[in-house]
């Protein structure tokens, strides 16, 4: 029978601690949401490899490292209401949920939010609310948030998602251009989103998240 807890163990031990994530919220969540129960059950075995787990076509599970540093420049707080966007089938959700008030998990298909509640509900994670929607057009009627996530590369984030931050509030992304990529972190000042860039990472672009190209009559 495989020891899905000393995975976990080995995890943060070999993916996460290294790479400079030291906040106990982050560690301990990493240690205790089963990562193995997030992902398609014929990829349990390779849950914890330091790698993205596809999910389907254009959706994955990001890959340790890289989400523990973006809740680690999130730094959320254990009152704040956090929007996850693209959540899969909720790893990403539930790790945030160990440290927030409250998460919105968006995604977009009635499907892949029962299968969401359904993964959330066996890990008996009962601070989180899985809804349906255009990923890009975010949970508008259940904010504004404290802390957006998106679960996946985006071009460009939309005006109407930022427009969805408290004042304060941060939002963490994958820019993703070309085949390089850099996670940003935006702070929302008085009305004004300020980006700056935290650490490098990729990952398949998002639906809905494609940038729009300027041109000149």
């Amino acid at each position: 029978m495989t020891d899905f807890a000393q995975r976990r163990t080995t995890m943060v031990d070999t993916q996460v601690r290294p790479s400079d994530v030291t906040k106990f919220p982050i560690i301990d969540a990493m240690l205790t949401v089963p990562r193995e129960m997030f992902v398609p059950a014929e990829k349990r075995d390779v849950a914890y490899v330091g790698e993205h787990i596809r999910l389907d076509t254009d959706r994955v599970v990001l890959d340790a490292r890289t989400l523990a540093k973006m809740l680690e420049v999130a730094n959320i707080e254990n009152d704040e209401l956090v929007l996850d966007i693209g959540a899969g089938l909720g790893y990403s959700s539930a790790l945030a949920a160990h440290m927030a008030d409250a998460v919105i998990a968006l995604e977009d298909s009635a499907e892949k939010v029962a299968n969401a509640e359904a993964a959330l509900s066996e890990a008996g994670i009962d601070n989180i609310a899985v809804v349906e929607g255009p990923l890009a057009d975010g949970a508008e009627q259940h904010g504004p948030y404290d802390v957006i996530l998106i679960q996946g590369g985006v071009g460009q984030v939309p005006d109407a998602l930022v427009a969805q931050l408290k004042n304060g509030g941060r939002i963490v992304a994958i820019h993703n251009d070309g085949a390089m990529g850099v996670v940003k972190i935006g702070h929302m000042t008085d009305g004004r989103i300020n980006w700056r860039d935290a650490f490098n990472g990729t990952a398949p672009a998002l639906p809905g998240f494609e940038k729009v190209s300027a041109f000149a009559l």
